[in-house]
């Protein structure tokens, strides 16, 4: 039931149309380019292929349930990046004092914003955007030795909770550091969650001080404030907000500046009243959730540094020379991990949003740079409907393309793939065929992450391609400080997540309900369970939660059981495989896994998301599709169908040629006849997560899309 396997090149090729004479000159041609190029590079350097087929990890012992470690940690798990700093306090001193004067957190001026009108009538905000502006080390500490001294002087207590609600940016760092400095426990909050999810997140962790945005003031706290008893000060990153009358009595509003130069003007022997020691909680960090309300897992200094230096030491070469840019919520562990792996090592961050990230983003004024153009970053972490979308906006842009220009690309495209499959690198092609597309992301790009849920193959090998570099797949999750594997830089197969970091060890336990077991042959299989000093303390107020999904072993070693289900290849890299809440069995006793099905589907030109459901009191799959509006519209005026957006979203001829569409992909992607939707719902809204249809890291929230679409689900099922 593998639903993420490594995909053959052959099966990953365009479809060119080039005269069959022609093509053979052509193939002629680069034979002998191959042939010249190829002899050097055996003489001059290791293959690609030949690091690809080194074990990676290997089981502890021999017994079935056996760990896998790293070949790099065998004899016993790495938990401190620099000897004598276990704690985060100490990791960001000894980084400030090694690159005291280098440039650290950079963020672009706003010269100019405008309003500009679309042609349907609505109304998008346009910015003009500036340099990046840098703060230093020293400046970065100073700043967060500051603001921690105000936060104590207005009553912040070590040891207790203060919230930070906001968006990724500069100051957000700023205020993390000055916690992990005095120990204040930071509970960190999505800017996407719903009033309902932040209230609970405020009052279970009872905090009295929040950190937060003039935006998210207005738009999300100012209606949820009165829910909040225990409230005291509200502190604003970004400036005084408009004067606002309806605060509660006894709630005060700070500026950012206003706390840090209250913590300046006290006296400098004002130290922090107690450093933190390595077992206390860093940080309490409500996860988006898939399911239910968010869970806050609290996340121990040892914790963080055990997993940030699980990370560093699958980045090769990392150092003052790395730009990273900062986009994704640092109320992620993803991101937030690769910050403090960035921030801990001398590269600089510079900081953007998903909607200046590129030229051609939503906010971005045309004709004016987006922040990878400024930036020209080296380092660069992704979720896959990030990576999805590129890779449907640069299909599209090729198949705009003139006849030869198509076929150019496609020819360069099919022939690196091959090369990229052999261990093989293909520098006139980089050189002229990808800069453009290269170009896109700054175009010195050297390591693309993606994590947060799994990549397609087809995706995957686009972006290896087309933006000349390694993307490393990752897997971990909150509850293990977002570190369990990561593949290496010149691991190129598709499909898997890597080895286990250094910092952790892997094993796989049998799931008897689902069919899998750790003595499968040819590979093992089964529920990943991941140890180490990464994996957390548990969940915050909620002892019964933590006991199902932690343990400790005879030796004191904490374990996370995660629910998703694994197999191990022979050189000790991982797969996932599936998920345990992702499996339904069917009426006649066939199990789906739901997961696999959309991951078949998810990559057509045609579809922007899909969810696949099923029940066991039914015999077959359905399914609700967000269609691509540019394809979906052109399908309908092929088919000779017309109407709105919203009438051709809601017409059942719509819906079956889509579904034509579907099967003849989920056959090719070898879907069994049982897996492949029978009906289908197509969403004309897109689902975010300001919908609550999808987390912050876009996986879908099954349970939520069931209730949203429950009158569909009773029409496609016949009512029963």
């Amino acid at each position: 039931m593998n639903n993420h396997g490594s995909s053959k090149p052959s099966s990953m090729k365009l479809k060119h149309t080039i005269n069959p004479i022609l093509l053979y000159f052509i193939q002629f041609i680069i034979s002998l380019y191959t042939v010249l190029t190829y002899i050097p590079y055996y003489f001059l350097s290791e293959s690609r292929q030949e690091k690809s087929n080194r074990t990676k990890a290997k089981p502890v012992n021999s017994t079935p349930d056996s760990a896998y470690r790293s070949v790099n940690s065998l004899d016993g798990l790495a938990s401190v990046l620099y000897p004598g700093c276990d704690t985060l306090d100490k990791v960001f001193m000894h980084a400030k004092n090694k690159f005291k004067d280098k440039r650290l957190l950079g963020t672009r001026e706003i010269l100019n914003e405008e309003d500009e009108v679309q042609p349907n009538g609505k109304v998008f905000k346009k910015v003009i955007l500036g340099s990046y502006n840098w703060l230093s080390y020293e400046d970065v500490f100073v700043r967060a030795f500051n603001f921690g001294n105000g936060l104590q002087i207005l009553g912040q207590k070590p040891k207790t909770n203060i919230a930070i609600f906001c968006e990724t940016r500069a100051e957000w760092m700023v205020a993390a550091q000055a916690c992990f400095m005095y120990n204040f426990q930071l509970v960190t909050l999505y800017a996407t969650l719903g009033g309902p999810a932040i209230v609970h997140g405020l009052n279970e962790t009872e905090v009295t001080n929040i950190i937060t945005s003039k935006e998210l003031l207005q738009t999300k706290l100012k209606d949820i404030v009165s829910l909040v008893p225990r409230l005291r000060h509200i502190i604003t990153v970004d400036g005084k907000p408009t004067t606002w009358s309806e605060f509660p009595k006894g709630v005060i509003v700070h500026t950012m500046a206003a706390v840090q130069a209250l913590g300046a003007k006290a006296s400098v022997e004002n130290k922090p009243l107690s450093k933190p020691a390595p077992s206390d909680i860093a940080v309490i960090m409500y996860t988006s959730g898939s399911t239910g309300i968010p869970k806050g897992v609290m996340i121990s200094h040892s914790n963080i540094i055990a997993g940030i230096t699980g990370m560093a030491e699958r980045i090769p070469e990392l150092g003052e020379k790395d730009v990273y840019i900062g986009y994704l919520p640092l109320a992620h562990v993803l991101e937030l991990s690769a910050e403090l792996v960035c921030l801990s090592h001398g590269c600089r961050i510079g900081y953007s949003s998903p909607q200046t990230l590129a030229d051609q983003s939503s906010k971005i004024k045309k004709g004016s740079k987006g922040d990878t153009s400024m930036l020209k970053p080296t380092l660069m972490a992704a979720v896959p409907e990030i990576m999805d979308r590129i890779y449907k906006n640069v299909m599209n842009k090729v198949n705009e393309m003139s006849s030869f220009q198509r076929n150019l690309f496609i020819l360069a495209y099919n022939y690196k793939m091959e090369q990229i499959s052999k261990g093989h690198s293909t520098p006139l092609c980089d050189s002229f065929i990808f800069r453009k597309v290269r170009g896109l992301l700054g175009g010195n790009i050297r390591l693309l992450l993606c994590g947060g849920a799994p990549l397609s193959a087809t995706t995957q090998r686009f972006m290896n391609i087309c933006f000349c570099c390694p993307v490393g797949q990752g897997y971990g999750l909150t509850e293990s400080c977002g570190a369990g594997t990561i593949t290496e830089v010149w691991d190129y197969n598709t499909g898997r997540v890597g080895a286990p970091l250094v910092c952790c060890e892997i094993k796989l336990k049998n799931w008897e309900e689902g069919g899998y077991f750790n003595t499968d042959k040819p590979h093992p299989r089964g529920e990943i369970l991941i140890g180490g000093q990464n994996v957390t303390m548990g969940y915050y107020k909620n002892e019964a939660k933590t006991k199902a999904d932690f343990f400790e072993d005879e030796n004191g070693q904490r374990w996370l059981c995660t629910g998703d289900i694994g197999e191990f290849d022979p050189d000790g890299c991982l797969k996932i495989i599936d998920r345990k809440k992702d499996l339904v069995k069917l009426q006649a006793g066939e199990y789906v896994s739901l997961g696999k099905v959309e991951a078949a589907l998810k990559n057509l030109p045609l579809i922007d998301n899909i969810c696949a459901y099923a029940n066991s009191y039914h015999s077959y799959v359905i399914g609700f599709v967000v269609p691509n509006q540019k394809e979906l519209t052109e399908l309908a005026r092929k088919k000779g169908l017309t109407g709105t957006w919203e009438e051709l979203c809601n017409s059942s001829e719509m819906e079956n040629e889509v579904l034509k569409v579907l099967s003849e992909a989920a056959i090719s992607a070898s879907l069994e006849k049982f897996e492949i939707p029978v009906k289908i719902r197509l969403s004309p809204e897109p689902w975010t997560p300001e919908t609550g249809l999808v987390t912050d890291a876009f996986k879908l929230k099954r349970k939520e899309l069931k209730t949203h679409y429950q009158a569909d689900i009773e029409r496609m099922y016949g009512r029963k």
